[in-house]
């Protein structure tokens, strides 16, 4: 009766740890997925910093040269001048979608601002030859 107990503990001592080794596995498992996502948030914060350092610089410039703008006397722009600022205004809006792909962000509304990882996207670039 004795060895019928001890195989019984034994046995009961090999599911706990059955047991304990699947709750390990599911615990390594979310580890890795969190650290996954760390890496990658990680990468798209140092981007987004970059593009914000370049940005208020940008940002500086233009406040620079709108103050030096305004000591200079102003005339009314004429038909040909807002046509011209009109075109202009529609290729930077383009400029400003290729240099955010360039940074390596999605412009396509799939994945729109979300960090691309695995190269170029087929979307984003049918949008930016249209």
């Amino acid at each position: 009766m004795e060895k019928r107990n001890i195989f019984d503990q034994m046995d009961e001592l090999d599911n706990r740890v059955g047991l304990i080794h699947a709750e390990l596995s599911a615990l390594k498992l979310k580890v890795k997925e969190l650290l996954e996502e760390n890496n990658r948030l990680s990468m798209e914060n140092h981007q987004l910093r970059q593009v914000f350092k370049r940005e208020t610089a940008t940002e500086r410039e233009a406040v620079t040269a709108s103050r030096s703008a305004a000591k200079k006397p102003r005339t009314a722009p004429s038909r040909e001048g807002r046509i011209a600022e009109s075109i202009v205004a529609v290729g930077e809006g383009h400029d400003n979608l290729s240099r955010i792909y360039h940074e390596g962000f999605h412009i396509c509304n799939v994945y729109y601002g979300h960090l691309r990882t695995e190269g170029d996207c087929l979307f984003c670039l049918s949008f930016l030859n249209k």
